[in-house]
Order: C-alpha cells, then structure tokens, then sequence
C-alpha cells in the first residue's frame, strides 16, 4: 500500500505579489537524485541538495529584470538555462558568480517554457507554440519564430517526455473556452493536435499531468468538481495539416474525488505511476472541513492509501521526483518522501500483510477471491487467532448499520454496544468503501478515547489497525492514545504495520517501552512470532559461539590477537572460550522477554537520522545506558551465530542493531564518558569496533589479489579438461 513518509522544510517561500501564488515559479531535477533546481517568481535561481536541506548556490537577474521561465540543467553542458524578460535566454555554470556576465541572447519571439531531459538537449517552447532545440536557436537567436497557435490561443501547461529515443514536447492550450492538447515530435518534426472534451459550463482543468508507457502517452486532468479523467495518445498518431479541424480525444473517468462544498480553488493531481495519483488541494474524506491534505489515491481500486495534513495554505502545485514530492504551503516548500508498491486488490483492501512485515514472517495463506469479496474469512495466522476479537454472527433478519450510524454511535454508545457494531461492520460484504470508512471509524474512536477516560476500545482498534487501511498520517493521534492507555500490543502493532511514523513518536515508545517494569511488561500479550524469536535467542541452543563478523565475544580479543586466526598467545580450547563466553555479562538480556519485544519493534521502525537525533536526546542517562545494553546483548547474540535471524520470526537485522549504537553514542557520548557505569560499556563497545576494523584490514590484504584474478587473461584454447597454478603475492 502506498505511504507518505515524514517530510521536511527544503527552503522558505518568497513572498509573491499575488496573495494566491506560491512565489515557486518551478523545481526541476539537476544531476542527480539528491539535486534540484529552484526558481522563485521574481529573480533568484537556487541550487538545493535535497538531502541536507542546504542551497549550494543562488543567482540572481539584476533589479528591474524577472525571470520568466523556471531554470533548467543541461545534463550534456552542464550548465544551466533559464529566461528573463520573456525573450532574453540566459546560460551560466554553477561556478559562475554574477548572471550578468554569463552568456545571454535576445530571441525574436516570447518564450513560454525552456524544457529539459537527462541526456537530451534542452528545448524552447515559445507562447504561439513553436519550438526549438536550443542549439539551433543560439546559433541564430533572430531566427523568425512560426506562429502555431490560431488567435486568442493561449498555452496553460506544458512538459517534455523522451519516448522511442525521441524527444516530445507536449502543451494544452485554451480558445474561448475549448481546451486543445499538442504534440509535437523533435527529429522529424511532426505535430498532433487534439481538442479535449469539454466538462460542465465555465469548468476549466486545474492541473494537468502526462506520462509514457505502452507506446502511448497518457494525459491526466483535474477539473474543479474533483473529476480526474484520462486521455490516451498514440505516439505515431496523425500529423496535424495547417488549418485543418483538432480531432477529437476520448477521456474516461479515472477518479471522483470529493470536494464538500463548492468546487476546488487550488488543486493539483499528478501520476506517480500507472495505479497511484498525489493529489493536493483536495478535502480528505475522513477529515473535518477547513483542512488541507496531500494525498496518494490507488486508481485501480478507488481507494485512497496515504494523506498528510499540511499545515497553511494550499497553493495548487506538486511536483515529484526520485520519490519525493515538493509541495509549496504555508511559507515553506517541503519535501514528503513517498512509495507506491506495485497494486493488489487484496492489498488495496486491506486483505493482505504489508511486504516489510511479510519478509520477516512464515508465508501466510493468500487470500481467495472469495474472501476477498464476500468477506469469507480465510485461515487465521496465529496472531490473528490469538488477539482478533471474533465477531458475534448476527441472525439474518438483524438490521445492519450504515457507516454513519455507527459513527454517530460510537460517538454516545457504551463500550459494548460500539465493539459489536463496528466489528460487525468491519465484517460485513459491503466493503468497497472500507479505505475511508476505516479512517473515519479510527479517528472517531480514538476522539472519544481522548475525550472520556473511561471509554476505550482496545480489540476494535486492534483489528482496525489489521485492516491494513490504516497509517500514522491517517489517523495521528493513535498511537499517542496506546501509549498513554499501556495498549503495548496495539502500540506494537502500529509499529508494525503504519509505514510513516514520525520520529518523534518512535523516540516516544522507546521512552516509554525501556521505562516500563519487566514485571508489567510481562503481563503483557504480545505477538507470538516475536516473542518466539526472542526465547530462542535468549536460550541460546543454537549458536556455539564461533568467530562472525570479525568478533569473537567470548574472549574479547586480546590487542596482539588475529582476528582471523594469526599470531599472538596460545590459542584456547573451545571448551574454555564457552565456560569464558557462559560468564560473560554482555551475553546476558539485561530486560525482561516482553520489553526486549518492544524494544525490537523499535529498532525495525523507518526512520531519517536528521529527525530521531533531537529526540533522542531526551533519553536519560540510565536510559541510554540500559538500551545499549540490550543492543550489546543482541550484537553478541548475532555474532555467535550468523543463522540468529531466523526466517519467519519478526527480529531486528544486525545492520539496524549497529546503526542504533551509533545513534545513541551520536546523541549521549558526551554524557556517557561522564558517566561511570558506563565506562566498561564503552570499552566493550570500542572493542566491537576495533575488531570490525581489524577485519575490513585483513580483508583488504586479499583485495589486490583477487583483484589480479579479474585481470588475468583467460585462454581461449582449453580443451575438455584442464589442470592451471595461479600464483597469488
């Protein structure tokens, strides 16, 4: 199911002269992944690493002059392009200080767009609709431009797509109030023209969005009644002849979203890709009127899968790349990280487990088509079996409760009478609206929960969470409510199954999970898989203490030792090195069963260093302590035995383990050298580096030689078999 990950704030906005623009006149892709292009409405130009949130370099037309065109990066010159004034082009490199005494040129015509792919050289799309490759038009910048476009015939969008290894330039225009799209090929030059259906009197489209696959282009428009529709376009359709008629281009309806009253401002819907459309400026349906969301909708399901509520004003603009969506609002343009997994109907239902959860499980039973329609329960998991709430068959002449009633219900029933009817719900065949109404369902309970202490609802919120439908940004509020009832087991869940927790609450179940007595944790049911994964670690039948990953924990390595077995003192038996590692403290869980569960969960939580640092640092000392701790208990376990993550057992990687050692030392180290229990901590962590380093040394020594493996000459004359010494220095 797709997600929306935490955001953050890429750079302030300008102020605009006009109250209902963004002041981004653009954002384009630069060299890589990690670098974008960013044009303000006025006259600066600035390079952003994405990554850092920290501008690289900023240029700016002098005063008087305004930039008329987004700037854009020539992957091939590397250089950048943008236009000032309608009809001056402007191209400099990034070491290039002052945009004055770069390269400039006046063309003859008003450009409207400068357009560029990866690889392929930039184009000039200019208002009456022809174009140029760069190149051609600086070599001979007073060139006449043709006019394309009849009279009145004014561009509103346009992009640029590489297709069949040729470059596409594709615009919609408007004419009194007819809606024309053009498609114009580069090398040869041919060009499509298409007149759009029109919708309801005085509606024009919001925003537009196109994308290639299956050799046809495939256009997407949002109207303000919240209809988005589709048009498909052959690549090598009909060339357009001078004067003759647009021809007609079919739309189907691809989604009806709702808009509450009225009709849309500022909106905008953009394809990620085949199955899911972002859409910003458009009312969440389980939110109140008054707020503003970006959201990711399934097109195959008519489902909406992720929203997050964006604080401020909507500006109706989204753009998107390497995953990451760059939306304007309030007074900052932010970057939420986004993932559209490939589309199932199970999925899109909620039927089905999320893929994270999946790797770390036994496989479990797929879903037939009739469960999936009619609601027949398949064979339960055993967490299911043990913690789902069973619904109570209903004879058939009971009368069944629409989505609202029970939300009016739930909102002055005893606790009872709201499991039973919201269990009963969830149960029934009529699932096709079960996305939104679980969000609404979620909210309004936890709302109550919040409200009244003593209504709470932990086995309906638990199968509410298992719907799958469910995420952080859909419901934010409930994982807060599980922690301050003690539900560990939803809090468990959620951490499982919601893709974008912020770090601010993960840093809050850590708080609270390592600060719960084991006695209390204990009492606790948990997830049985989990909890079976770590009585297996803690007995320890399995692993014999051998030599993994360059550390053996039972003797801790002596400094004149050889990591890989050289050198130094005696070697001890084996029967020692296990009475050594039986006595050894690290290897001794210092929490009890169920908190190491939780523990775990939060050690497999996604999260971005930058935001979970600052909260780390509310940690106490003893609490630092403590979780480092059990992260030595886990790396010493790991280590023994390299088969320690078992296959279908929820456990945290190695690779996790260690990065949370480094968090934790990144935030506390300071603190922690001060403090005098943790001192052997610290030696025993500094060892576990040493012998890593130690390793990589040894490793390094055989690298040449391999290496000379790859670049020795293989003799084409061998016959059917063959005896060959290779040397190794």
């Amino acid at each position: 199911m797709a997600a929306l990950y935490e955001g953050y704030t890429l750079c302030g906005l300008v102020q605009a002269q006009n109250p209902s623009d963004s002041g981004i006149q653009g954002i384009e892709a630069e060299r890589d992944s990690d670098h974008v292009v960013v044009t303000d409405c006025t006259r600066s130009v600035t390079l952003y690493k994405v990554s850092d949130q920290k501008p690289l370099g900023s240029w700016t037309v002098k005063q008087g002059q305004t930039l008329t065109c987004s700037a854009v990066y020539n992957s091939q010159t590397k250089e950048y392009v943008a236009v000032s004034d309608n009809k001056v082009i402007r191209v400099w490199k990034e070491d290039d200080v002052l945009l004055d005494k770069a390269f400039k040129a006046t063309v003859s015509s008003d450009v409207w767009r400068v357009h560029s792919v990866p690889g392929g050289e930039p184009v000039v799309l200019f208002q009456r609709g022809a174009v140029r490759l760069l190149d051609s038009l600086l070599s001979a910048p007073q060139q006449p431009i043709e006019e394309v476009l009849a009279q009145e015939e004014a561009i509103r969008w346009s992009t640029n797509i590489v297709a069949e290894a040729q470059q596409f330039v594709i615009f919609t225009t408007e004419q009194k109030g007819e809606h024309f799209l053009y498609l114009q090929r580069l090398n040869p030059n041919t060009l499509q023209r298409y007149r759009l259906e029109r919708e309801e009197p005085g509606l024009s489209p919001l925003s537009f969005s196109a994308s290639y696959r299956d050799k046809h282009f495939s256009l997407l428009y949002l109207y303000p009644n919240g209809r988005v529709y589709q048009s498909v376009v052959p690549v090598r359709g009909p060339g357009a002849e001078e004067g003759a008629q647009a021809l007609p281009l079919p739309r189907g309806l691809l989604l009806a979203l709702p808009v509450g009253e009225g009709l849309l401002g500022a909106a905008w819907a953009l394809a990620l890709d085949e199955a899911h459309v972002a859409v910003v400026g458009v009312p969440h349906p389980s939110a109140g009127a008054g707020k503003d969301f970006l959201c990711i909708w399934n097109t195959n399901f008519q489902t909406l899968q992720a929203g997050k509520e964006m604080a401020g004003k909507i500006y109706g603009q989204l753009w998107s790349y390497s995953s990451k969506l760059f939306i304007p609002h309030g007074k900052a343009l932010s970057v939420i990280p986004y993932e559209c997994p490939k589309s199932s109907l199970a999925s899109a239902l909620g039927k089905l487990r999320q893929a994270r959860t999946e790797e770390s499980r036994a496989p479990a039973s797929v879903p037939s088509w009739n469960s999936i329609l009619h609601g027949e329960k398949a064979q339960p998991s055993r967490t299911v079996e043990t913690r789902k709430t069973r619904t109570t068959r209903k004879s058939q002449s009971a009368p069944s409760l629409t989505v609202d009633q029970v939300l009016e219900l739930i909102k002055t029933a005893p606790v009872e009478e709201v499991q039973r009817e919201v269990e009963g719900l969830l149960s029934r065949a009529d699932i096709q609206e079960l996305q939104p109404s679980v969000g609404q369902l979620a909210s309004t309970l936890v709302s109550r929960s919040v409200a009244e202490p003593a209504f709470y609802t932990p086995s309906t919120l638990a199968q509410l969470v298992h719907t799958q439908c469910l995420c952080h940004s859909v419901c934010p509020d409930l994982l807060l409510l599980a922690l301050e009832r003690k539900d560990y087991f939803l809090c468990q869940l959620c951490l499982q199954l919601f893709p974008d927790v912020p770090e601010a609450i993960t840093c809050a179940c850590l708080k609270t999970f390592i600060s719960v007595p084991d006695g209390d944790a204990e009492m606790v049911s948990l997830e049985p898989d989990s909890i079976s994964f770590m009585e297996t670690l803690v007995a320890g039948g399995r692993g014999q203490g051998g030599l993994q990953n360059g550390f053996s924990p039972a003797p801790f390595e002596e400094d004149s030792s050889d990591a890989l077995g050289g050198g130094g003192a005696p070697a001890k038996t084996r029967a020692e090195d296990q009475e050594k590692t039986s006595t050894q403290p690290g290897l001794t869980c210092p929490v009890g069963l169920h908190k190491a569960v939780l523990l775990n969960e939060v050690l497999q939580t996604a999260y971005s260093d930058t935001f979970l640092l600052p909260h780390l640092k509310d940690l106490s000392s003893q609490q630092v302590i403590l979780f480092l701790q059990y992260l030595q208990f886990l790396y010493l376990k790991y280590s023994q035995d390299a088969s320690t993550q078992m296959h279908g057992l929820r456990s945290p990687t190695l690779t996790q383990i260690m990065d949370w050692v480094c968090l934790l030392l990144d935030g506390h180290f300071t603190v922690l050298v001060m403090t005098p229990e943790a001192k052997g901590l610290l030696l025993n962590l500094h060892s576990f580096v040493k012998s890593q380093v130690r390793l990589f040394s040894e490793l390094g020594k055989i690298e040449g030689s391999l290496q000379e493996l790859h670049k020795m000459k293989v003799k084409r004359d061998i016959g059917q078999y063959s005896i060959e010494v290779i040397e190794l220095f």
